[in-house]
């Protein structure tokens, strides 16, 4: 006998034991190891177990029993078929049977065999359902026993709804044996029949769904007349309910009848039933409702029965006249309250017991809210309808129905919210609103009167939920329309007053009061609200003595605000000094305790900094007082980074000029010592309270700040250069107010900034940082830094090297510092004086004319610096300078050549009348320079803003155009950018000039046209979009365009559109979208066969438009999701879903984005869905594939397994029985069971953190998750490392390491106190999370700050990095929306002599330290250079690869594909490469692949 089979009979003696404690116990303890996943029962054990089990549930002992029905759960997974019919059948003749507590215990049983059975195993399914479905049906039938009969229904109903699709051949038998329960006389067994018929319908065939609907609707019409209607009535609501999208054909005919009879039934119970129904239909079938016309019916009824009240008459409700100006008085206050106070109490003391009206009122403003929601294209219908009748019934008297009312109008509001947006966008780009969003914004605006004058009651009632949900909506109203509430606030402040200070308001009614307190004073103008700051303040003053943290906290935060509004740059209110000296007494009993919570006492610092800063000079007495508790807080490791912000919001303040001499000594030195710490943040902030104080208090002595000065150099490293940024910044204070500091500082700080000039991550605000600080240094005249000294140093052999160090040392020396450099030496240069940088031009012309001997980087150095000193100076005095250029045109080196073109069009810029007509000439005469000349002609036009070229528009217009019909691509790409930027400035001029241009017959030209459409949308306001709107659907046209390029351009300036001003193309949607949809579908007649040899490959030239079409899908999903048919987008995923891999990837993510989107439309075709999902899952990859076909297949099973997780998170998903015997399938296959479980784990949530949007003032919630999936970060440093090297993405500027990270799109959440917020994902390496951001602080302050600049540039947030909160009790809020991360080819356009640089879609001069995660390793870096009509070579960078026999490059015809140990590489090629002649060379000594690349010439 084996040891588990010991062990289990030992306990099936115990179970036969008289002690009833040992029966439970050995009970317990069977369920355990049953429970355990490794135990394996032989065939007697299985007799044995299951024959105690049915004995136990004879037991008299209770507990006995349910430990054994328990029991029978994990058993059935465990035994085997005969066991498991053993138990069924005993369990199906003990539920018939007469002992009612063995029936009891045993219809419990079955219900959980039912919920146990695996659905993988439908032979046992089957079996076991053949055996319970005539039982039950017997059961059912048994008209005199109840008990019996209910409990088989509640199991039918089960049964049904897992194995609905195997109970096919039952289902006539079934229907036949629940339809006549429907007239059952108890009202117990007919909820439960309509149970058990809505899952019936969601699993039945065609044919038994219409004959029980028809049967329904025919009784249901029969009922109506006699009045037992409302039976069938609940039940097709179920059936639609359970099967929305098959009662479409049924619903005109249900709907009709539904609303006639209850038009005419003074049935309550009839009326509240049609609503119920009519709510399901309306959120089951919204496009089917609309389309029927049936929802303004729908509607217009439930106006009416909102008001269904006849047991009580409610005389100001029913005259109410929304045009009455009477009734829209605004200023009704405390007399009419006060009038109305018995009257309400009569109203709140009335009561029926029989009256049940009150359930008709609330199944009308559920109708209405479902409508609401489910129809966002009926705002404008709603406002003019409805929302007038639910702000009437505000005044409802019964709570729950008001909560309703309440809750309905909130999701108005909340539906208003894009048309609110919509009209500011409008007002920000000038583009002119759509009508609708504008009437529904007015329409809104003008019921706010009538609104505020009924809520602000509510403010006052005796009950605290009216109150919370009174300050619920009030507060989504001002987050709707900020500024809403002014000429109501005198009205609203005794409510307000109620609320903060009555007895019997919560803690909770306070806090949300308090936080609406403080949306009004910052929403609304400080002239509005000034007027009631001494009416607020006493209030708040006792809130913020309050012994509840939270609503101290709350009340400090809304002191600082009416702080602001008492005292501002344009403002005083008249009794500020009594203010103040109210407000300082209980701000500095907070401010002084030690034992209270943290956020109260960062509260209390920010308040009293704020207080001193706008009103100190009232309490200047006290400075003395409370000033040095900021150095104690300062010295304080908790409070100190909170007190080094308010010392600078103290130092900062243009009202009061505080006197910050006693602490400054002291409070410098411990500033310094904060720039040597690990958090990042406080740095951060030392340095930026370091220069406000510079600049404030310009006196400081020079020895003072040598112990700043000191800390600098190591600040001044690229691995910060945020940091680096803000030191930057200080030293140039300290050039222009203290001089005399910087003579040890320069010669210290000199080495640092030589190193960071070599950095190719210097650039933008850093870079402009170094800049100023380098015109101060010259401007300060420091003895030993003249402008020839800084030259000289920045020229030095260490900062400018050689070729062949900076080849083999690319770390050291990149190309993008060249640049860095140059526009140093112009700074230096400029800042000397005009003389002075035109002598330092000279010397590199001189240089340049030198000739072979100069190494590239001198000549490349030279050139950049002659173009950034010619940007701020003539140089066309200067001698051969024009020839010199032009000569470097001819330079074998791609790095010369472009630094040339640079330096043409830069020094064009410093004196056009000169340069410019020789440029156009040159153009003219030299044909195989043209791209170059272009590219020098595009730095003169990115310029116009800064100088005038309007005399020469014409000209380079024609030249442009001249060139807009080259066969090359590339030059082609650099002239319709030249055309997009010249339209920018004159769009008047030249706009219809492009429109023109359409009308040629040259497809190229049409190409170059279209795109520079593209070239003139932007995502920043600009004159030309209100022209840009009138003419743009005729350049979208395109998309039906004969050639096959100008249609993808077509598609590209589509999603350009889409993407940066979707108000572009919101109204031409109609029109445009059908011809999208068309460019998704596969063309027979663009797929072609190649031959490769003995074997043929097909070709579809259709492909990439395909893959446009697709994105801009996706794009439109974002911008523009209130104006697709969701049912037409969703027919064309569908089909991408069978289509190239690629395509598949992208509608993979599409499906995923849907069902968090549209969930309701998604999950009525599953069914079509999931058939391509199964097909990629199940598809297996043939056995002679290459490695990457392997990989391709396992992505795509991953993205597809990705979906399905997504479709499966779907309310009521897990009732779709198609998709739920798919995920089974996955379960049952440990291949696919490895893969969903890791692909359900990728986005399981890690931290929460919260901050909020500097602009906005919005709450962000980053939820940062973790997965498998990302790529582990490639390196492991300290945390002293890396504090030191800590990156950020603003601005441009990036650091050493790099985080790999997915970040999600934002999405609108509620936060705790139901306000609007966003939140948005990030997901990261599940190891690196556990090991280093659980465990170190400094590793989670970087992730946390790098996450949110990734956040800030690519959803353009500029979120607070420094005041953040990581929230301890979540770990994330709202919905974590699904994404996937998928390696995605670079693509760029190529032609004779372009050089372009790849690395996964990331050009080496512009990577970010925060960007989309691209593959599972590291990003190798590609240059590419096509050097004639047949020749094309490129340049692949593997550093730190130790075997070069790892290597493999795998090359298709129009794609390279490099995998290796460091990194791997999938880049587009659009040139048709000769496969069979190409060559490779790995050159260890330079770490670089050549790739040779010969090229297919079509005749």
């Amino acid at each position: 006998m084996s040891t588990v089979s010991f062990h289990i009979a030992n306990l099936l003696e115990k179970m036969t034991s008289s002690d009833k404690d040992f029966r439970f116990m050995a009970t317990n303890d069977l369920m355990s190891e049953l429970q355990k996943d490794s135990i394996k029962l032989d065939d007697d054990s299985e007799r044995k177990v299951v024959r105690m089990l049915l004995k136990l549930l004879e037991d008299k002992n209770g507990e006995v029993q349910n430990l054994a029905v328990k029991c029978l759960g994990p058993l059935v997974a465990k035994v085997k078929e005969p066991q498991v019919e053993t138990i069924v059948d005993t369990l199906c003749t003990n539920m018939t049977g007469d002992k009612e507590q063995l029936r009891d215990i045993s219809s419990i049983g079955l219900k959980t065999v039912i919920t146990e059975l695996p659905l993988t195993s439908q032979q046992l399914a089957t079996v076991i359902c053949k055996k319970i479905i005539g039982k039950l049906t017997v059961a059912i039938a048994k008209q005199e026993d109840v008990t019996v009969q209910l409990e088989a229904l509640d199991i039918l109903g089960d049964l049904l709804s897992r194995f609905g699709p195997i109970l096919q051949q039952y289902h006539a038998m079934l229907l036949d044996a629940l339809l006549p329960q429907l007239n059952s006389g108890r009202q117990a067994v007919r909820k439960r029949t309509v149970v058990a018929l809505g899952h019936l319908a969601a699993s039945c065939g065609a044919a038994h769904y219409s004959k029980m609907v028809g049967i329904l609707v025919e009784e249901m019409q029969k009922g109506i007349k006699t009045g037992h209607a409302n039976t069938y009535i609940q039940c097709c609501a179920t059936v639609c309910k359970n099967a929305g999208p098959r009662f479409a054909d049924y619903l005109d005919q249900v709907v009709l009848m539904l609303m006639d009879a209850c038009q005419n039934s003074e049935e309550d119970e009839l009326k509240e039933n049609t609503l119920q129904a009519l709510e399901v239909f309306v959120t089951r079938c919204p496009q089917e409702m609309g389309t029927l016309g049936h929802l303004k019916s729908v509607l217009q009824l439930c106006v009416k029965l909102i008001s269904h009240d006849p047991n009580y008459n409610d005389d100001e409700g029913s005259s109410f006249n929304p045009l009455n100006e009477e009734s829209m008085d605004t200023t009704t206050g405390d007399e009419d309250d006060d009038q109305n106070d018995e009257d309400e109490q009569e109203e709140d003391e009335y009561s029926d017991d029989d009256d049940m009206s009150w359930k008709v009122r609330r199944a009308a403003a559920k109708c209405i809210e479902a409508v609401i929601v489910s129809r966002p294209d009926m705002l404008l219908h709603i406002y003019q309808t409805v929302s007038v009748m639910l702000i009437v019934r505000f005044r409802e008297r019964e709570e729950n129905v008001r909560c309703d009312v309440f809750s309905a109008y909130r999701a108005l509001l909340r539906m208003t919210k894009p048309a609110v947006l919509a009209l500011s966008e409008s007002r920000h780009t000038g583009l002119p609103p759509s009508p609708e969003a504008a009437a529904a914004v007015q329409a809104l605006d003008s019921q706010i009167p009538q609104l505020v004058k009924i809520v602000q009651k509510q403010l006052k009632e005796k009950n605290i939920k009216s109150r919370q949900v009174a300050l619920q909506l009030l507060s989504e109203l001002v987050g709707v329309l900020p500024g809403c509430l002014a000429p109501f606030l005198a009205n609203m402040m005794n409510g307000i007053l109620v609320c903060l200070s009555d007895k019997n308001s919560t803690s909770n009614v306070r806090t949300n009061t308090l936080s609406f307190v403080y949306c009004i004073m910052s929403s609304h103008p400080i002239e509005v609200v000034q007027p009631h700051v001494e009416t607020l303040l006493p209030s708040l003053l006792i809130c913020a003595s309050d012994n509840f943290y939270k609503v101290t906290a709350e009340a400090l935060l809304a002191l600082q605000v009416l702080i602001k509004v008492v005292r501002s740059e344009n403002s005083e209110h008249a009794n500020a000094a009594s203010i103040a000296q109210q407000i300082y007494p209980i701000v500095l009993h907070r401010l002084k305790a030690t034992d209270i919570d943290q956020e109260v006492k960062e509260t209390a610092i920010t308040t009293m900094a704020t207080l001193l800063a706008h009103l100190g000079a009232y309490i200047q007495s006290e400075w003395v007082v409370c000033i040095p508790i900021f150095l104690e807080r300062l010295k304080n490791e908790i409070t100190r980074l909170t007190a080094v912000k308010a010392l600078n919001l103290m130092a900062s303040s243009q009202l009061v000029n505080l006197d910050l001499a006693s602490v400054l000594g002291e409070a410098i030195t411990v500033l310094a010592s904060f720039l040597r710490k690990n958090q990042r943040a406080l740095k951060l902030a030392t340095l930026n309270l370091l220069d406000t104080l510079m600049k404030r208090y310009s006196l400081i002595e020079s020895a003072m700040l040598q112990s700043v000065i000191a800390e600098l150099p190591p600040l001044l490293s690229e691995g910060d250069l945020h940091c680096a940024q803000q030191a930057l910044q200080l030293m140039t204070s300290i050039a222009v107010y203290q001089p005399r500091a910087l003579e040890q500082a320069a010669l210290v700080c000199m080495p640092a900034i030589k190193v960071l000039v070599r950095s190719p991550l210097m650039q933008g605000a850093a870079l402009g940082a170094l800049m100023e600080f380098l015109r101060a240094l010259v401007k300060a005249n420091i003895p030993g830094y003249s402008s020839t000294r800084l030259l000289s140093i920045f020229l030095e052999p260490d900062t400018v090297l050689s070729p062949s160090k900076a080849e083999t040392n690319a770390g050291v020396h990149h190309k993008q510092s060249f640049y860095s450099l140059a526009k140093c030496i112009s700074v230096i240069s400029v800042s000397s004086g005009p003389h002075e940088a035109l002598g330092v031009a000279n010397g590199f012309v001189a240089e340049l004319s030198k000739g072979p001997g100069l190494q590239d980087t001198q000549v490349v150095i030279a050139l950049l610096s002659i173009g950034e000193i010619g940007r701020h100076v003539d140089l066309s005095q200067l001698s051969r300078l024009r020839e010199e250029i032009l000569q470097c045109f001819s330079s074998p080196s791609e790095e010369i050549k472009t630094a040339a073109a640079y330096a043409f069009g830069s020094v064009a810029i410093g004196n056009l009348q000169t340069f410019l007509p020789a440029l156009l000439q040159e153009m003219e005469q030299q044909p195989k320079k043209q791209y170059l000349l272009l590219h020098a002609l595009k730095e003169i036009i990115s310029a116009q803003q800064n100088v005038n070229i309007s005399m020469w528009t014409e000209d380079i217009w024609r030249a442009l155009f001249a060139h807009a019909e080259c066969p090359e691509e590339g030059t082609r790409n650099v002239v319709a950018e030249c055309l997009g930027r010249l339209t920018l400035a004159n769009p008047e001029k030249f706009l219809p000039r492009l429109k023109e241009a359409l009308a040629s017959d040259s497809n190229l030209l049409r190409t170059t046209v279209v795109t520079a459409v593209k070239f003139t949308i932007v995502d920043q306001p600009q004159p030309i979009d209100p022209l840009l709107k009138e003419n743009i659907g005729d350049f979208l046209k395109s998309l039906a365009d004969p050639d096959i390029n100008v249609r993808r351009v077509a598609l590209v300036a589509f999603n350009s559109a889409a993407h940066n001003k979707p108000a572009l193309i919101r109204d031409l949607l109609p029109q445009l979208l059908p011809k999208l949809y068309v460019e998704t579908q596969v063309r027979k007649e663009l797929i072609r066969e190649v031959e490769m040899g003995p074997f043929k490959h097909s070709v579809d030239d259709g492909l990439d438009l395909r893959k446009a079409a697709f994105e801009c899908m996706y794009t439109l999903l974002d911008s523009c999701l209130d104006r697709l048919d969701i049912r037409d987008f969703l027919t064309f995923v569908e089909n991408g879903l069978r289509d190239h891999y690629d395509i598949k990837m992208l509608t993979y993510l599409m499906v995923a984005r849907l069902a968090s989107l549209c969930p309701s439309q998604v999950i009525q075709r599953l069914d079509r869905l999931i058939e391509p999902l199964k097909n990629t899952v199940t598809m297996k990859v043939k056995a002679n594939s290459v490695k990457q076909e392997y990989e391709k297949q396992d992505e795509l099973k991953r993205a597809a397994l990705r979906a399905v997780s997504a479709l499966s998170s779907i309310p009521d998903a897990d009732k779709h029985i198609p998709l739920m015997e798919f995920v089974a399938h996955i379960r049952n296959s440990q291949e696919l069971q490895t893969l969903y479980e890791s692909v359900q784990s990728d986005t399981s949530s890690g931290l929460c953190v919260k901050t909020f949007d500097k602009e906005t003032g919005r709450k962000v919630f980053v939820n940062i998750c973790k997965t498998n999936e990302i790529p582990e970060p490639d390196f492991d440093y300290t945390d002293e490392q890396v504090a030191s090297i800590l990156a950020d993405g603003s601005d441009d500027d990036v650091g050493d390491i790099r985080i790999p990270m997915s970040i999600g799109e934002k999405h609108e959440e509620k936060d705790n106190k139901g306000n609007d917020c966003l939140a948005v994902e990030v997901i990261i390496n599940t190891t690196f999370f556990e090991e280093k951001i659980l465990a170190s602080e400094v590793y989670r302050t970087f992730l946390i700050v790098v996450s949110m600049e990734g956040l800030d540039e690519k959803h353009k947030l500029s979120l607070e990095k420094s005041n953040y909160t990581i929230l301890h009790n979540k770990k994330s809020v709202g919905k974590l929306n699904p994404q996937f991360v998928k390696a995605r080819p670079s693509i760029r356009e190529l032609s004779g002599g372009n050089k372009t640089s790849l690395t996964n879609g990331m050009s080496p001069t512009s990577r970010k330290l925060v960007e989309e995660v691209a593959t599972n390793e590291a990003q190798l870096e590609c240059t590419i250079t096509q050097t004639s009509c047949d020749l094309a070579k490129a340049e692949i960078r593997i550093p730190n690869l130790r075997n070069p026999k790892k290597l493999t490059v795998n090359l298709g015809a129009d794609r390279i594909i490099v995998d290796s140990p460091v990194g791997s590489l999938d880049v587009f090629v659009p040139l048709d490469i000769h496969q069979e002649e190409c060559r490779a060379e790995f050159i260890v000594e330079t770490e670089i692949l050549n790739l040779h690349l010969p090229l297919i010439v079509k005749p």
